[in-house]
């Protein structure tokens, strides 16, 4: 029998998403996410929910454009102090040992360490509460050479991307073996 836990944010398992953004000041910053994802496929479009009270949510109202980066395994460090430390009060990009790369297509900084990355242009927010949902086209995707397949998209065991679970004590775990392939594990159930 499963027992009532009543309304809460634990799914597992959330994204680990550093948003890029450029302040007023033109300075790059950067934000760990997790409450994001893929929401569209026509246009490309990926969403992220953040506060008011983040420097990002104001960055990206007046640029118009965020970055996504996704850090590798080997980078969880530095992601979860984007998640811990305020752009108002620190250069993230500094103190982590990153590198702002300016996009070619939107006014926002990519992470040049971080494997793979979206450019996306704002082209909706949605405000549900305590958080706002920026939808952003995809204009590119960028991923380092080393991470791509034999068909030329990122390997999710090459980028090594890390997720977060919010539920028990709010840990990151590195994404597990193969289980199969999407869109043909269940053809033997087709009749």
């Amino acid at each position: 029998m499963k027992k009532s836990l009543g309304p809460g944010t634990t799914i597992y398992t959330h994204p680990v998403l550093i948003v890029g953004t450029y302040c007023a000041d033109g300075k790059p910053n950067i934000m760990a996410a997790s409450w994001g994802g893929i929401c569209c496929s026509k246009p490309p479009c990926v969403a992220v929910s953040m506060r008011k009270a983040t420097l990002s949510y104001g960055n990206i109202r007046a640029t118009g454009a965020f970055t996504i980066n996704i850090p590798s395994e080997s980078q969880v460090i530095a992601a979860d102090y984007a998640g811990m430390a305020s752009g108002r009060d620190a250069d993230k990009f500094k103190a982590a040992g990153l590198n702002p790369v300016r996009s070619e297509l939107v006014n926002a900084p990519c992470v040049s360490e971080f494997p793979f990355t979206l450019e996306c242009r704002l082209i909706k927010e949605i405000e549900i509460g305590l958080h706002t949902q920026f939808i952003g086209e995809i204009l590119d995707m960028k991923a380092d050479e080393d991470v791509l397949g034999p068909e030329g998209q990122p390997m999710i065991e090459k980028v090594r991307p890390f997720v977060y679970a919010s539920g028990g004590d709010g840990a990151y775990f590195g994404v597990g073996r193969r289980l199969g392939r999407a869109f043909s594990a269940g053809k033997e159930l087709m009749k």
